[in-house]
Parts: structure tokens; C-alpha cells; sequence
């Protein structure tokens, strides 16, 4: 599952990172951040922790 808000892709009911439960199976393309602070991928997307994301969600 992928989460609507902050695109993270994870196992589970609830987002890890949002605390979210809009969730959705329909995501294309991953990402994986592992230093957030000094990547440029993840600042262009607005990430602000390490983990697996969804590129786009459908």
C-alpha cells in the first residue's frame, strides 16, 4: 500500500511516517531515500525521512 498524503510505501494499515489511513494499492515507480537531508531526489519530492515512496500515485 502507498499513502495519499506523503506517498510512502509500506505493509500495514497506517502510514509510519503520517499517521494516515488514506491509502490506496494503485502507485507506479519507487524510490528509495536513504539520507534524506543530503539528497537532492528527496528534497525536489519533499521528503523529510528515510524509507521506500511512491512516484506517483494514481
Amino acid at each position: 500500500m502507498a499513502c495519499r498524503k506523503c506517498k510512502c510505501i509500506f505493509s500495514g494499515k497506517v502510514c509510519p511516517i503520517c499517521k494516515s489511513s488514506d491509502l490506496t494499492p494503485d502507485w507506479v515507480g519507487v524510490v528509495l531515500i536513504g539520507d534524506p537531508q543530503n539528497s537532492y531526489i528527496a528534497k525536489t519530492l519533499g521528503i523529510t525521512e528515510k524509507g521506500k515512496y511512491a512516484l506517483k500515485i494514481a
